[in-house]
């Protein structure tokens, strides 16, 4: 392959990632409105949720009241969320170092894959102690998966594509 298609194959794989981390940190400023969607949703007669995975359904009943009653009488706790949001959103823009120069900054994507396997732990510590159930946790846990694939993938053709330039002397 081309020094050129791998580089461009390198930036689809890193606007996707992007786009997900920009995706993710959007939808957490909303939380109250689309905890109400969700839980309408779920408990609508097409939804098989409640008859299938009532857990499912009750957890997110759960969360809304919390968010609820947090956002009527402490709407400043949601401030957490808020920054929550703004985090995804500046890491997505940390990756526009890669898109340009993958090479040289090579070490935001593995920074990008130290982040995704913090994650796990993260669920494994601060999950119980914030009383969420464990396949929650496990849903959690998959993010920091699911992240990390597209990392790898763009970390082994950015040193491919290290291989394959010439050495400046």
């Amino acid at each position: 392959m081309s020094e050129r298609a791998l580089l461009r194959r390198i930036r689809v794989w890193l606007v996707v990632f992007i786009v997900c981390l920009v995706l993710s940190g959007l939808t957490a400023f909303p939380l109250v409105t689309e905890l109400h969607w969700t839980e309408d949703l779920l408990r609508s007669s097409v939804s098989p949720v409640p008859e299938h995975v009532p857990g499912l359904l009750d957890w997110i009943t759960r969360v809304r009241t919390g968010l609820d009653e947090a956002d009527s009488a402490y709407p400043f706790l949601l401030y957490g969320t808020d920054w929550l949001a703004f985090a995804h959103l500046v890491i997505a823009v940390a990756f526009y170092g890669p898109y340009r120069d993958p090479v040289r900054n090579i070490w935001v994507v593995e920074f990008g894959m130290i982040a995704c396997a913090g994650i796990i732990p993260l669920a494994l510590i601060c999950g119980p102690i914030r009383d969420i159930p464990f396949w929650w946790s496990v849903i959690d846990m998959s993010f920091g998966l699911f992240g990390i694939v597209p990392l790898l993938i763009v970390r082994r053709m950015i040193k491919r594509l290290e291989a394959a330039a010439p050495v400046a002397v």
